[in-house]
């Protein structure tokens, strides 16, 4: 029996939800809506009384897949590591695919966060690059040539 009908959202946890929902508006992602959750419902889901939280969830133009951020507003989140690398256990990036590699790297250069390591090809097939966005959260970015 198939219990999965769909994949519906990838959820990242923040420290600051602005900062992180304008980097991802900023490679085209589009805010779906916003809001705070607290009470009974979000103790019992995640498992921590006194939970209070703010969400912010993006999706592609059109529809799809989305991202959700959310941020701790109690209790206070607890930080990772913001240099994590990609061989480390956990949720190590949330990919993208574009249609201009070098302008979404230039794009998001241009506001302060680089590349992990380089540009990489795959067999004439792909091009990938890992930008290490806010908050230390590795978005992979990849574009079909063949």
């Amino acid at each position: 029996m198939t219990h999965v009908q769909r994949f519906d959202h990838i959820g990242i946890t923040v420290a600051d939800l602005e900062s992180v929902t304008a980097f991802f508006v900023g490679l085209g992602l589009e805010v779906e809506g916003t809001g705070s959750v607290r009470g009974e419902f979000v103790e019992t889901v995640c498992g921590i009384l006194g939970a209070h939280c703010e969400i912010a969830m993006l999706q592609l133009p059109g529809g799809g897949t989305r991202l959700e951020l959310s941020s701790f507003i109690a209790p206070d989140h607890v930080p990772g590591s913001p240099t994590a690398m990609a061989n480390e256990l956990g949720l190590r990036n949330v990919s993208f695919e574009v249609g201009d590699l070098q302008a979404a790297i230039d794009a998001v250069a241009a506001d302060g966060y680089g590349l992990v390591g380089g540009v990489g090809e795959y067999e004439g097939s792909v091009r990938m690059a890992y930008v290490r966005g806010p908050e230390g959260i590795i978005v992979s970015l990849f574009e079909r040539t063949g």
